[in-house]
């Protein structure tokens, strides 16, 4: 290959060796400069020109996309894979029959140990009701130890695991004087009855027998020991009857505790002077009054005790003065009472053919009813209209 020696007239260190053959492919690799008559021939219209502004590009074509290469390419990152709990073994046939072997090997394993417990509690004779010493009664103060063991009499050598502990509390709290009672476990044999005894407000009279009954209206026996225990001082209710439902009991008792209240409301014990307090009506509560060494009965209605009982406290000296015979005064009226006299005994009559007539017999009904005096005393003259209010 032959060399030539150029002169760079450009160039101030001297002479350049160049290869000629690379100044020829050089001179090949760039273009010509187009001249100006032939910028002039090949620039478009102005027709051509406006096509161009108006015409859109397409959209590239799916199958072009691959055609182009991408100018950049990120460097992919490796991501950890996470492996589930169990091992790799598991994934084949003979390792999920293992797994499988050994989860059923460990329910057994866990059911046997189960059993084994419930059977050594329920047959171990250390956990055997020896006697009635292994059962402690906790506030009990009118029932004695042996009202409540005899709810215990068929748990006395059995195993404290079968005893069925809300039976028991429930036949527990069928003794009328229990109001609240909870059985409980001590390990190893023993069992712990706590009991909320009822609290009696007043005496009932039921015919000819007394009883204890409470706010609730549960009607409680007073035995001897009972009385020798306790001096209670409460008034006596009449017209309650066992027989009749518990919540209509409960309602009349409610009455009762509220007219007992509103008779203390002044701070004096009224009830003191209080012997009986009838509840046959709810809509007229009548209590009996010891006054002069005499009784009164007095209608209070079924509200406004207060009220009404100081209306009868500041008259009754004036009553008692005009009417020595008072037996009774009603005090449901707001502007009046109403007294009633008591009246003697009529003298038993001899009977003859005449008073035998059914004529006889009811003119003789109609003079004993007439000897009824009722007196009216206004508590407000001026008003003369009678207004009843309970």
């Amino acid at each position: 290959m032959a060399k030539t020696t150029r002169h760079n007239p450009d160039s101030q260190r001297g002479l350049t060796l160049v290869e000629e053959d690379f100044l020829d492919e050089f001179e090949d690799a760039v273009p010509p400069v187009p001249s100006a008559a032939e910028l002039r021939a090949t620039e478009p219209g102005p027709r051509a020109r406006a096509q161009a502004r108006t015409r859109r590009p397409l959209p590239p074509s799916p199958d072009d996309s691959g055609l182009e290469e991408e100018p950049f390419l990120r460097v992919r990152r490796r991501v950890p894979v996470r492996s589930g709990p169990l091992p790799s073994w598991t994934k084949h046939r003979w390792g999920k029959i293992l797994l499988a072997s050994l989860v059923l090997l460990a329910l057994g394993l866990v059911l046997f140990v189960v059993l084994a417990v419930r059977h050594f509690l329920d047959h171990d004779p250390r956990f055997e009701i020896s006697s009635a010493a292994s059962i402690q009664t906790m506030g009990n103060s009118e029932l004695s130890r042996a009202d409540l063991l005899s709810v215990f009499g068929s748990d006395i050598g059995r195993n404290i695991f079968f005893v069925p502990l809300a039976a028991r509390a429930v036949e527990l709290q069928s003794i009328p004087w229990v109001k609240h009672a909870t059985v409980m476990r001590i390990l190893p044999d023993q069992l712990r009855v706590s009991i909320v005894e009822r609290t009696p407000v007043a005496f009932l009279r039921i015919g000819s027998k007394i009883s204890l009954i409470d706010a609730e209206g549960v009607v409680l026996d007073m035995t001897p020991e009972l009385m020798a225990k306790h001096h209670f001082n409460f008034p006596v209710i009449t017209g309650i009857d066992p027989a009749i439902p518990l919540a209509m009991r409960a309602q009349r008792m409610q009455l009762y505790l509220h007219f007992l209240s509103a008779l203390n409301s002044d701070g004096q014990h009224v009830i003191d002077q209080v012997s009986e307090i009838d509840l046959a009506d709810p809509e007229d509560v009548r209590a009996t009054f010891n006054y002069g060494g005499h009784e009164l009965l007095l209608h209070f209605g079924y509200s406004n005790f207060a009220a009404r009982y100081r209306n009868y406290a500041s008259h009754i000296q004036t009553w008692e003065q005009l009417y020595p015979k008072l037996a009774s005064i009603d005090l449901r009226y707001d502007d009046q009472v109403v007294l009633r006299m008591a009246t003697p005994p009529a003298p038993p009559a001899k009977l003859d053919a005449k008073a035998a007539s059914p004529s006889a017999a009811s003119h003789g009904k109609k003079a004993a009813h007439h000897k009824v005096r009722r007196v009216t005393h206004r508590t407000h003259p001026t008003h003369h209209a009678t207004r009843r209010t309970r």
